[in-house]
């Protein structure tokens, strides 16, 4: 049992260490730099032998995606409890600390946010919901009220299949909800706060604004607050 355990432990050190290696070359070089024979010229042993831990390199970036995905969910959590108590202070708080993240991490961003999953895995949960669903989920089960503007509500589509997806999501996450926290307004107004916040992040990080872009602070800002009064929380 013992050397079972030994040699559990000596993989896992393993694993950590051959991810840990992927994401430098991730940071610094960009996801096409992440190849087994690359990672495996780092540690100083064969690619073959790297298949004894990864399938393959899709699967070793799947795992990169998780450890980014938790990494960044630590942070912006520890972003939300300094806020402090009001919803929305959170919801800011952790809107400008994803858009920060991004910025600073272009190359992790992109991995996680900008590739399209593989037709084999579109069963896996999506990374939005891994990530931002994981931090609003405990609002929503605190008692938090998203409702939309009455003047909207007549006009929304069918969102049926995206409360049984955002459900699912948040059971994957642990967070359970009662019943009426996921209605079609609360779906509302999760989807659009996240379009609006990864569109404007996504275009700032690749540099796909249509103009020269400057104060893109105030920009971001004055986003944030637009959405607070088109999703009635202003």
């Amino acid at each position: 049992m013992t050397e079972v355990s030994r040699r559990e432990r000596l993989r896992a050190a393993t694993e950590l260490e051959i991810r840990q290696h992927a994401r430098v070359l991730l940071a610094e070089h960009g996801s096409d730099a992440v190849t087994l024979r690359a990672i495996a010229r780092e540690l100083g042993i064969t690619a073959p032998a790297l298949y004894r831990y990864y399938e393959s390199r899709e699967d070793l970036l799947r795992q990169l995606c998780d450890d980014i995905c938790t990494d960044l969910a630590a942070e912006l959590h520890g972003e939300s409890e300094e806020a402090g108590e009001r919803f929305l202070d959170k919801i800011f708080a952790v809107c400008r600390g994803f858009r920060c993240w991004a910025l600073a991490h272009p190359e992790e961003f992109a991995l996680v946010f900008a590739t399209p999953q593989p037709e084999a895995e579109q069963h896996r949960p999506d990374q939005f919901a891994t990530v931002f669903l994981g931090l609003v989920g405990p609002f929503l089960a605190e008692g938090a009220v998203l409702v939309a503007p009455a003047d909207l509500t007549p006009e929304l589509p069918d969102l049926s299949d995206h409360q049984k997806s955002l459900a699912a999501a948040f059971s994957t996450a642990g967070v359970e909800l009662p019943p009426d926290a996921l209605r079609a307004d609360a779906v509302y107004f999760l989807l659009r706060w996240w379009v609006r916040l990864y569109g404007h992040v996504a275009l700032e990080v690749f540099g796909r604004f249509p103009f020269d872009l400057t104060g893109a602070d105030r920009l971001f800002e004055a986003m944030l607050h637009e959405l607070t009064t088109e999703t009635g929380l202003a």
